[in-house]
């Protein structure tokens, strides 16, 4: 008689009580695991299955490069990586990586732009992909980890200098198109100075504290009640564009400000001026069309002339933006909650003509004179009367009556552009302002800018020649 082998399985009703318990538990834990799985399995091969990088708002956020090239890439052929390519150069321009990371515009891309904060001085660094002083050893997943949580290769904490507050929101499939375009760049083998920052911010380690009360870590997510344009909008200005980074004000840890979003702020000596909907003090009074003309060209006639920081956006960045993604940025900005900067009068509703030639001749000019400064250095392209030169057209000399850089209620913006001048170039026009500040002494700028601002703008917006003497020093 053959022996049966086979396991006998025992019977739960004869098993002592804990180990029936155990062997309940055991089962249940087995059932809920094979559960655990199908649902699993079925997110990741059912029909309705799809990456958060391939969600709509994805598709919507910028337009194809291919849209926006200007034929500075040169791709071989349609494939899916030259494709990748182009669209990460058009991200990497709404992102304007090239300002904060080009000093030498011989080395784009490799750093060395010091950036002045209350701490110190931070120094940007080399992202060409050279192996030695660039991101060329950087894996995808490291490049990944440091626009996502301001984390370096080497696990150091980055400082917010670089927007990474801002980056986070910006989807995964964007952030590897940008690493493959950079990855095309020529390499540039430069190591650029050290951050000179004072102690204890020179320790890197203390960003840990720093994120706990200003930084949240996470991807966009659209908002379902409102529509695809605005959505698209909203990630480009809160994301990549990383606008508040310079239009919102920031608290004593130099974080965002999140109760006075967009209401602008003065960043290196420069107002980025407010741009929630408040139709005084804000651009809820603007046309769309002014305010996408103002991002594509740097000009807004009758409204704003962009110069300094907004204008090197604009010639590096915001030029560049397809049609729909600078109306997507347009809805988006109309939404804005309005906060008020105070202003009794629109920055752009200030001035009138001058007539101050007829009244200076025959007399004397003794000192420094305001009036006389503008006629001898002024007057040639923005005409003596303050009208500019040109009219609308795309070369004009602005006029400096209903011009928001003069008619804002303090007089920095207008002194900078007096000290450095404007260089602006776009697909429409070259826009050439001389630097004075080699020609004029610290007197000579604070008077042509009261007098300036006196005649065309708000006449209490004044500048002392110790406030000018601060300005040069800025970086």
């Amino acid at each position: 008689m053959m022996k049966n082998t086979s396991r006998v399985q025992p019977d739960p009703a004869l098993m002592p009580v804990a180990q029936r318990r155990r062997f309940g538990g055991a089962a249940l834990a087995a059932a809920f695991s094979l559960f655990a799985l199908s649902i699993a399995w079925h997110e990741a091969h059912g029909p309705a299955a799809r990456s958060t990088d391939e969600m709509p708002i994805t598709q919507a956020h910028a337009d194809a490069a291919a849209q926006a090239s200007d034929g500075q890439a040169t791709l071989a052929g349609p494939s899916a990586h030259g494709e990748l390519v182009k669209r990460g150069q058009y991200l990497t321009r709404v992102a304007d990586c090239a300002a904060c990371h080009t000093a030498d515009k011989s080395r784009p891309f490799a750093g060395g732009l010091p950036i002045s904060t209350p701490f110190g001085t931070i120094v940007t660094p080399n992202i060409t992909p050279d192996p030695d002083t660039g991101i060329g050893q950087w894996s995808d997943a490291d490049f990944m980890r440091a626009m996502h949580e301001g984390v370096g290769k080497g696990g150091e904490r980055l400082y917010p200098a670089f927007p990474y507050t801002a980056y986070t929101r910006v989807t995964d499939q964007d952030v590897l198109a940008i690493r493959a375009y950079l990855n095309t760049l020529a390499p540039i083998h430069y190591t650029p100075p050290a951050n000179d920052l004072r102690f204890p911010f020179n320790q890197r380690w203390l960003m840990v504290f720093w994120n706990l009360f200003n930084f949240t870590e996470g991807r966009f997510v659209p908002d379902p009640k409102q529509s695809a344009e605005w959505n698209r909008g909203a990630y480009l200005v809160e994301g990549l564009a990383h606008c508040e980074e310079c239009h919102t004000p920031r608290n004593f840890m130099q974080g965002l400000k999140s109760s006075a979003r967009f209401s602008g702020a003065v960043q290196a000596g420069w107002h980025a001026f407010n741009i929630t909907s408040d139709k005084t003090s804000g651009v809820g009074d603007w046309r769309d069309d002014q305010l996408v003309a103002y991002l594509s060209t740097g000009a807004a006639p009758g409204r704003a002339n962009a110069a300094g920081p907004m204008g090197e956006v604009v010639a590096n960045s915001t030029q560049y933006l397809t049609p729909v993604d600078l109306r997507s940025i347009v809805a988006f900005l109309r939404s804005v909650p309005a906060v008020s900067g105070g202003d009794a009068r629109s920055r752009d509703q200030w001035g009138r003509p001058a007539d101050d030639v007829t009244a200076m001749r025959g007399t004397t000019i003794t000192g420094v004179n305001g009036a006389q400064l503008f006629i001898a250095n002024c007057a040639t392209c923005h005409s003596w009367t303050g009208e500019g030169v040109g009219a609308s057209a795309p070369g004009a000399y602005p006029s400096l009556i209903h011009n928001s850089t003069v008619g804002a209620n303090d007089a920095n913006n207008l002194a900078l552009v007096i000290l450095h001048g404007v260089n602006r170039t776009t697909a429409h026009a070259d826009v050439l302002m001389p630097a004075f500040g080699g020609h004029l002494d610290d007197e000579q700028i604070a008077a042509i800018t009261n007098y300036v601002t006196k005649q065309f703008g708000d006449p209490q917006a004044t500048i002392t020649t110790g406030q000018v003497a601060k300005l040069r020093t800025l970086q």
